[in-house]
């Protein structure tokens, strides 16, 4: 894998081209990188025990990582 955990990377494929930001996690096996602040997506979360609310959360999903190149 040519990036590590808190390389500055920026993305040159995908939805997402252009923007940057810093690896917050590596997926060796799938080859896969988490950036921060890079493709984030919504996913709503049940309602717990207790009384709790329901919620849509942020999060941010990986992205190949040949689709990212260090800056």
């Amino acid at each position: 894998m040519h990036v590590k955990k808190g390389d500055k990377v920026t993305v040159i494929a995908g939805a997402h081209k252009g923007q940057s930001g810093s690896v917050l996690k590596v997926f060796s096996k799938g080859n896969k990188v988490v950036v921060d602040g890079v493709n984030k997506v919504k996913r709503h979360q049940r309602a717990k025990k207790g009384g709790a609310k329901a919620q849509i959360i942020e999060k941010m999903m990986p992205l190949h990582s040949s689709n990212v190149k260090k800056a």
